[in-house]
């Protein structure tokens, strides 16, 4: 039997296929995944089976081995099978961000050129309007009711042409850029396992562990650390809906979750739940941590949360273009340093200067990764990928941090101009777009906030045409439909003229001063 954890090294061999055979001979079984709004628990005999089942379907309608498959999903058994199985099949499963606007998504499917689009009851509304300006519009087809009985679609009747190897694409997930249009990030069977492989090392992960997934599928955290890490480690996976803080202490006492991962803001709601009832005492034996990542941890949210639930918290750091984490503080006894995303698990982290050289340790300068969770490229965009990766393989992430003599990173900065609200990446320019697809407004500028809830706020200051009557909430609704509610400013400042460096050039950062001495 293959022992668990694997690091990246021991799976250079593997697809996703390869793996969930694996275990489906070796613990058919042992629970992978349980959906508790749906009542479905899956085995991994029946992963296997409901995933050959899947990779039929997208079969029958007609796409070809490697062809982009989306999925706009709500998390469950039906999508993660919607993932896994269109990477069991050889196909490339292409994530829906269901809080992004209808432009975004448009711009998404119509980018990745996606054969088929797997869409749920509560989703095919927002798909609808999305491919309803497109050219040449996917097939929708709603995802099971249930889970497919096996029947005749054993993964042995699943044709061999379609099976993937290590280095055929298996994700594609859009993420903000500078320049506001989503970039197409390209992950490969070896990098969707590695992501998996280096959570599971950083925190030990065996088949004993059950994690409770509340983060997205259509980010990478949700998808690599929650979703991979458990079916790399043959562990299992709990899977709501969504996360709640009225349920979260229930899932995890009751399926005896033994970890989870979230964001501050998660962190955040269950410190200050607004029922003041009394705190949790059955599952906390059965939690070894909870892990923090997407956004920096405030270390006395972080002390706080540790203080009343007697769980470890343990800070990480990853990107889409790592298949997630690329840092991660150690376990208990280990030690955690506050404030500290943590030291390089499963790729080489080192801290550069602008010719990508690295500094001595102490120095500032730019976050630089390298292993094979690292991307292959950005889609349809060379130029984008030279700049992001060195010829000798240094992923740049626009991080700006410095690294301790313990080889602990800290991160200082952003050279990118990047709001990270709730975990979620929002370039300021497709917010700016937005405002200036109204007529009156002369120049637009969205910029960040501090917030407690969710760590940075959107706001925006605007010059409007002289005499023009655009109000704050006539500007608020083109961006709630252009980028939707959750890149949307809460606030929108009009004034004279937005500060510009030297070149012109709009300076953001100075914005957010003007704007509260104006208040």
């Amino acid at each position: 039997m293959i022992e668990a954890p694997f690091s990246p090294g021991d799976l250079k061999g593997f697809s996703v296929r390869t793996l969930i055979d694996l275990w489906a001979d070796v613990a058919p079984e042992r629970v992978f995944l349980i959906d508790p709004d749906q009542a479905i628990t899956l085995t991994y005999g029946e992963l296997r089976e409901a995933s050959a089942a899947v990779a039929a379907l997208i079969a029958s309608h007609g796409v070809e081995p490697g062809g982009r498959v989306a999925y706009a999903m709500a998390n469950g058994a039906e999508s993660a099978l919607a993932i896994l199985g269109s990477l069991y099949g050889g196909y490339v499963a292409t994530a829906i961000n269901l809080s992004a606007g209808t432009d975004t998504t448009a711009y998404v499917l119509g980018h990745s050129e996606a054969g088929l689009v797997f869409s749920q009851a509560e989703t095919e509304g927002f798909v609808g309007n999305a491919t309803a300006g497109l050219a040449a519009s996917p097939p929708v087809i709603g995802f099971f009711d249930r889970l497919p009985e096996p029947s005749d679609r054993h993964p042995a009747a699943f044709p061999a042409t379609g099976m993937p190897q290590p280095g055929s694409d298996g994700l594609l997930m859009y993420t903000s850029g500078t320049t506001g249009r989503s970039k197409g990030v390209v992950l490969t069977h070896r990098s969707l396992i590695a992501g998996g492989a280096n959570a599971a090392e950083a925190h030990r992960l065996t088949e004993a562990d059950r994690a409770l997934c509340v983060l997205p599928l259509f980010h990478i955290n949700g998808l690599c650390v929650t979703l991979m890490g458990p079916l790399v480690s043959g562990g299992s996976v709990v899977m709501p809906n969504r996360f709640s803080v009225s349920t979260f202490w229930d899932l995890i006492g009751s399926h005896t979750c033994s970890w989870f991962s979230v964001v501050p803001t998660q962190i955040s709601y269950l410190l200050h739940a607004a029922d003041g009832g009394d705190d949790p005492e059955s599952p906390i034996d059965t939690v070894r941590f909870g892990r923090s990542a997407s956004a920096p941890l405030a270390p006395q949210v972080q002390e706080a949360f540790e203080d009343r639930f007697r769980i470890p918290i343990v800070e990480t750091m990853g990107l889409t273009e790592t298949a997630a984490q690329i840092l991660s503080n150690p376990l208990p006894p280990g030690r955690r340093k506050i404030g500290s995303p943590g030291v390089a698990v499963g790729n080489e982290v080192i801290i550069a200067d602008d010719s990508q050289r690295e500094v001595p340790r102490g120095q500032e300068g730019e976050v630089l990764v390298r292993g094979p969770n690292v991307m292959r490229h950005y889609l349809k965009d060379d130029a984008k990928t030279s700049e992001s990766i060195t010829a000798n393989g240094w992923l740049r992430t626009g991080d700006l941090g410095r690294m301790d003599k313990d080889g602990y990173v800290f991160i200082t900065g952003r050279l990118k101009e990047i709001i990270i609200k709730g975990g979620e990446n929002i370039a300021p320019r497709e917010i700016d777009e937005a405002l200036y697809s109204h007529p009156d407004v002369v120049e637009a500028a969205a910029f960040s906030c501090a917030c407690d809830d969710y760590g940075e706020r959107i706001e925006a200051g605007v010059v409007l045409k002289q005499g023009s009557a655009t109000t704050e909430t006539d500007l608020l609704a083109i961006c709630r439909r252009r980028v939707g509610d959750f890149k949307a400013p809460d606030r929108i400042h009009f004034l004279p003229e937005l500060p510009k460096g030297p070149s012109g050039k709009i300076q953001r950062f100075r914005l957010a001063e003007m704007t509260t001495a104006r208040s």
